[in-house]
């Protein structure tokens, strides 16, 4: 039985070598163009653009028809999405399983609309495609486990501007606007019901890399993965590197680029910060 892993662009994830895996794209639309988050778009030339731009700029989901593509030929499906509190995303994927299930009756698909951490989505990947899902009882139980790893898994935020967060309807304008003026930079996470939640508010990038260390530490980080996506400051993210390492010794540490997405809200600057939270089996 074929069996394979399905996300959106939300995850910065492109490829999942060993794993029958497919991302199905976001878009970022301006005035004058459309970028499409497929793995080839240059993430940083974006952002430098769109930084200046002066337009109206937004995101755009995938539609059914792009799921359908991606489900083809597959007999169990894990799909993981953006949470559906602030995209479209997961209800496409919803409605294009369901359509799906019509042409392919004994299709089974299992839908997630919950932030990806990408440590996660591979490690989940791996598992499911190593498990023999097609055994009885075995797909509910690969279920269950990528359920209850999600609860141990955290998402933290750490940005210069909020200005197309706030373009989008996630944040005020008025606290962006006082955000840019002040030179501060906001501390979040994603919230349970996927929101983004603002923590606090700094002046200084040490200042808020010192807080995303301390927020490891509240929720019980140990010594599990954490994953640190920058979009165009390396620099930053090779400092937060260190200072993890430098309070936990056995962190899994790795640093990538944002994607198109997550580069788009983030803007220069920008830091996400996916981790366990010590708690996972």
């Amino acid at each position: 039985m074929k069996t394979k892993i399905v996300v959106d662009s939300s995850s910065s994830l492109y490829a999942l070598p060993g794993v029958d895996f497919a991302c199905v794209p976001l878009k970022i639309v301006t005035d004058e163009q459309e970028y499409l988050d497929d793995g080839t778009l240059d993430a940083v030339d974006m952002a430098r653009s769109l930084r200046t731009y002066k337009g109206k700029t937004s995101t755009s989901c995938p539609n059914v028809a792009d799921w359908l593509a991606a489900y083809e030929g597959a007999e169990q499906i894990f799909v993981a999405t953006i949470t559906g509190t602030l995209s479209g995303s997961y209800n496409a994927a919803l409605l294009a399983a369901e359509e799906y299930k019509e042409t392919h009756p004994e299709a089974r698909n299992f839908c997630s609309g919950q932030p990806v951490r990408r440590a996660g989505a591979a490690s989940a990947g791996r598992a499911s495609a190593g498990s023999r899902p097609d055994r009885d009882g075995v797909l509910d139980e690969i279920c269950e486990a990528i359920l209850a790893y999600h609860k141990h898994t955290h998402l933290l935020f750490s940005l210069e501007s909020l200005a197309n967060l706030a373009r989008n309807g996630r944040v005020k304008p008025a606290v962006a606007a006082v955000a840019r003026m002040l030179g501060i930079r906001v501390i979040g996470q994603a919230s349970e019901s996927g929101e983004l939640e603002v923590l606090c508010k700094t002046r200084g990038e040490h200042g808020a890399l010192e807080r995303i260390v301390l927020e490891l530490k509240d929720h019980g980080f140990t010594d599990g993965k954490v994953h640190i996506a920058h979009c165009d400051n390396p620099e930053a993210a090779k400092r937060l590197k260190l200072m993890i390492h430098a309070v936990f010794a056995g962190a899994q540490v790795d640093v990538a680029e944002c994607g198109g997405l997550c580069s788009y809200y983030a803007e220069q600057g920008g830091l996400m910060v996916g981790y366990e939270d010590g708690k996972t089996e």
